[in-house]
């Protein structure tokens, strides 16, 4: 059971990195406006698509898992900062969402990938 518990919850973190490449990349208008607002290039939208999309390939195949997966936490809880905007409560929610799954990665990055990955 653990090492298909490993296997559903990686793949999982790995969905939600690929669907956010997909959405960065099919409209990237509000993600690059989150950058502006902090004062940031637009075009930043495009290195964290590739990193989205490099991560959770990765990621789902269980490549690399541990380091891909520590720099998936860095990544979330980097990229809170953009949406701390205490007035807009969808907005805090996603912050907040940022770091759980920040946390996610880190016990994936503690536990490994489990039995069914593809080692490097």
């Amino acid at each position: 059971m653990t090492d298909w518990a490993a296997l559903v919850g990686r793949c999982l973190l790995a969905a939600l990195l690929l669907l956010g490449a997909a959405q960065k990349i099919a409209d990237p208008g509000p993600a690059q406006d989150l950058l502006a607002m902090r004062g940031l290039l637009p075009a930043l939208i495009w290195p964290a698509a590739v990193f989205n999309l490099a991560a959770g390939v990765l990621l789902a195949v269980g490549a690399l898992t541990r380091p891909i997966a520590v720099l998936a936490a860095a990544y979330c809880a980097a990229t809170s900062v953009f949406h701390f905007i205490p007035d807009d409560g969808w907005q805090m929610s996603i912050f907040v969402k940022n770091w759980t799954i920040a946390g996610g990665f880190l016990m994936l990055a503690a536990h490994g990938p489990g039995r069914h990955a593809v080692r490097p």
